[in-house]
């Protein structure tokens, strides 16, 4: 568990599978690696970087992702084609995502922690502005895109010129937490259509 991003899937996560969803994470973790089902029944695959040195973070997550969609597919294949959605948290995983809504038709949810216009003083140089890139691409190819306040919703569609009836507002903790949740993954697999 590193940051709040991870405390957040972990209780996600457990609160899902508490509501007899059949929960797949797949996440990183420098020396564990493989399944594990945790108590609650979430099935986590953890997987390493096959390239060990990097020259920044932008080549370490595409160099990673390779190794999240092979263990994200091996989940849907184990699974009989039967996983519906992909939830991907922040844009370090948005590349494999967007391979396997493309290749096995899996559509994908958005969550967003924060932005690369929020995080970096500079956000247009050069490597800066391929990190937005990444996060265009998956507004781009999300189904619905999930956020944690207004203000970040604005923020979204200023910065990405996202529709804003694309993003959901969910706080999470609040008492209809995971009842919202599960409404965007419905609607983001094609049921009833939710206003933002």
């Amino acid at each position: 568990m590193v940051g709040q991003l991870s405390g957040y899937v972990s209780a996600l996560s457990t609160k899902l599978a508490n509501n007899k969803v059949d929960v797949n994470v797949v996440t990183y973790d420098d020396s564990l690696r493989g399944l594990a089902t945790e108590p609650s029944g979430v099935k986590t695959f953890r997987v390493n970087n096959p390239v060990k040195t990097h020259i920044g973070v932008l080549t370490w997550v595409l160099t990673l992702n390779q190794e999240v969609e092979r263990a994200a597919a091996n989940f849907y294949y184990d699974a009989k084609k039967q996983i519906d959605l992909i939830d991907v948290f922040d844009w370090h995983f948005v590349p494999a995502a967007v391979t396997l809504k493309n290749a096995i038709g899996v559509p994908f949810v958005f969550s967003v922690e924060s932005l690369e216009d929020h995080r970096s003083p500079n956000a247009s140089t050069s490597y800066n502005l391929a990190i937005k890139s990444i996060e265009w691409l998956g507004f781009f190819e999300a189904e619905k895109i999930v956020v944690k306040s207004e203000w970040m919703k604005d923020e979204v569609t200023r910065i990405y010129n996202v529709p804003k009836d694309k993003i959901f507002v969910i706080t999470p903790g609040d008492e209809s937490w995971i009842r919202d949740m599960l409404q965007i993954y419905n609607c983001a697999v094609g049921g009833k259509k939710l206003e933002a």
